[in-house]
């Protein structure tokens, strides 16, 4: 049997492009790994099978971890039927990463357990979905291209997040398509002040993609409007959504910002930075 957590991201900033040859939106933006995690179990077994509780992502082969565990098989030229088991605590289609979390974290199990090197292992988490390369390394990076140029930064350490994830989720593809109708808009940078000293003097921390998703779905903007009213600070959006986020000074503050979130919600806690994308 093989055990391991899969950490969330949050999107810290976020600037999106216009779509290349190929389609797809370069990024540029800094990922951070953060304490929100699944349970991923892979054991040996009669025949192959997904169990996911806890969630509505599919219980069946098209799951994303199940997919890196077979690409890791074929790469390996390994046979043997597997069982993957996740417990899942990372909210789906709310911009943390949970599916490409749980893939990578598959990944590393399955590369370790069977000495795949490092370049296929980098090769194969990439062609999994732009979040993969990411979740696989984990921890504080500059991400670019479509999230296969990664540059890790030194770790924060002078901030908590408190998340929350508004009862609806909102579809990635969509958002980029509303991004893309409505001429690529910018979205408003987080102001200095509302921002922890070591992500003061960067790049703007902004979501490009927070525009879109406000058009698409209202309720994202109200939303935001309540906890930025509730927490008297700036409120963010990570990756297309729906989770929002805020800094506290300690875990704490975190913890009683999320806790006072007495609205219906499917997450609401107080979350530490973690350094590394799965273990």
């Amino acid at each position: 049997m093989m055990k391991a957590s899969a950490f969330a991201k949050v999107n810290l900033a976020l600037v999106v492009y216009p779509p290349a040859a190929d389609g797809y939106h370069p990024l540029s933006g800094i990922f951070q790994s953060v304490s929100l995690a699944d349970t991923i179990t892979i054991t040996d077994a009669r025949e192959d099978s997904v169990t996911v509780s806890n969630d509505e992502a599919p219980s069946d082969p098209s799951n994303l971890a199940f997919v890196a565990l077979d690409a890791v098989r074929r790469a390996a030229r390994i046979t043997s039927p597997m069982s993957i088991d996740i417990i899942k605590r990372i909210p789906s289609g709310a911009g943390l990463g949970g599916g490409s979390a749980d893939a990578a974290a598959t990944l590393g199990l399955m590369a370790r357990r069977f000495g795949i090197d490092d370049e296929l292992v980098s090769d194969i988490a990439e062609s999994l979905g732009s979040d993969v390369p990411f979740a696989y390394v984990g921890g504080s990076c500059k991400v670019e291209g479509r999230g296969e140029r990664l540059t890790a930064i030194a770790p924060f350490d002078d901030f908590f997040l408190a998340i929350v994830v508004p009862p609806f989720a909102l579809d990635t593809p969509a958002v980029f398509r509303r991004w893309d109708e409505l001429d690529g808009p910018t979205g408003d940078a987080i102001s200095e002040s509302a921002l922890p000293p070591a992500l003061r003097g960067r790049e703007p921390i902004r979501n490009d993609l927070y525009p879109a998703a406000a058009s698409l779905d209202h309720r994202i903007a109200e939303w935001r409007d309540e906890l930025m009213t509730r927490w008297g600070t700036d409120v963010a959006m990570t990756g297309s959504g729906s989770a929002l986020f805020a800094f506290f000074p300690s875990i704490d503050e975190a913890a009683d910002a999320a806790a006072g979130v007495d609205l219906p919600t499917r997450a609401s806690e107080a979350v530490s930075l973690v350094r590394s994308g799965w273990e």
